[in-house]
């Protein structure tokens, strides 16, 4: 009996999965091919091709093959080897930083730069120098120097953000815990004042600044809820009826559904949401009831009744009780 050749299946399109895979502890995911590898598994670690050459990724998870959607595959599952490999190059990294610094600390116009961080890539082929300045400097000279220092090696000097910089760095945050951005952040929302402002939060630089020096990025986790809460409550300086009597509101509390109203004689009561009464609605919809009908004018009019009491309601039923009788007299 002949040996026949194995034939590869191919797997369905909508069964189809692709790999989530991350370069960094707290980074983006980018979405790779693994068929020619289908027994890796979420915790893996891989081998790809970048646009900044090898690197080795963790595999966080799977995603739908979309269709249409071109994804590079992977080039092989990491062994023992470059696992070791990585960690070697690691323990070079904080001697090549000093080194960095070292160098620009000599060069007058690099003198605002700061220099955060060192990366060297698994294989120790490419090194990474991160750095931050409030404006846009040429380190193209500079990288050159470098790339002289580290002969082996491809060098890249990378400009990152004040925000980049608080995710590499790490530490604690206003609130007394790590930062957000160093522990589950993986992209950073635009953030304004607008959000702080619906949330009744003071405006004041050291409640809404994070250690970065930006807008903190929490002032986006609740903004919505607010949103939808101030929909169903009376605005500020609005008067509306309460159990106490009538009064102007002071103060909104959105997520507990509370408002305070200042009220004459009686002082400032918090009341909740379902004890007030919109006087503004009331009075308008009263001077509307004292308005004419504006289909029947002065007259005699009941469309303010509820459907089934009107007088045209009771006609259209009355009619179709006639044709009925006169149904029934036909078959007779």
């Amino acid at each position: 009996m002949t040996n026949m050749p194995a034939v590869r299946e191919t797997t369905p399109a909508a069964t189809r999965r692709v790999i989530g895979v991350r370069f960094m502890k707290v980074g983006r995911l980018y979405h790779y091919d693994f068929a020619e590898f289908p027994e890796v598994k979420p915790g893996d670690y891989v081998i790809v091709q970048t646009v900044r050459g090898r690197q080795m990724g963790q595999i966080m998870g799977f995603a739908p093959y979309e269709n249409g959607q071109s994804y590079p595959p992977i080039m092989r599952p990491a062994t023992a080897r470059d696992l070791t490999l990585r960690k070697e190059w690691e323990t070079y990294q904080p001697a090549a930083l000093a080194l960095c610094v070292d160098m620009a600390s000599n060069i007058p116009a690099l003198r605002k730069v700061q220099f955060v961080a060192a990366n060297y890539n698994y294989d120790g082929s490419l090194i990474t120098f991160y750095c931050s300045c409030p404006d846009k400097v040429d380190l193209h000279r500079f990288k050159n120097m470098l790339q002289r220092e580290f002969q082996q090696t491809q060098v890249e000097v990378r400009q990152i953000g004040p925000r980049d910089v608080a995710k590499m760095l790490g530490g604690a945050g206003a609130c007394g815990i790590e930062r957000c951005c160093s522990t589950f952040l993986t992209d950073f929302s635009p953030v304004s004042i607008k959000m702080a402002k619906a949330q009744g939060i003071s405006l004041n630089p050291a409640e809404i600044t994070g250690m970065c020096g930006r807008l903190r990025c929490c002032l986006v986790y609740e903004y919505e809820q607010y949103v939808e809460a101030r929909k169903e409550l009376p605005k500020r300086n609005k008067r509306v009826g309460t159990p106490f009597g009538e009064g102007k509101v002071q103060d909104v509390f959105p997520l507990t559904d509370i408002v305070s109203v200042w009220i004459e004689g009686v002082g400032l009561k918090m009341v909740q949401k379902d004890e007030l009464v919109p006087l503004d609605e009331l009075k308008a919809l009263a001077k509307a009831a004292k308005e004419p009908c504006s289909k029947h004018g002065d007259g005699d009019c009941d469309c303010g009744k509820p459907k089934g009491e009107r007088r045209s309601d009771q006609v259209t039923a009355d009619g179709a009780d006639d044709e009925d009788e006169d149904e029934d007299e036909d078959d007779e």
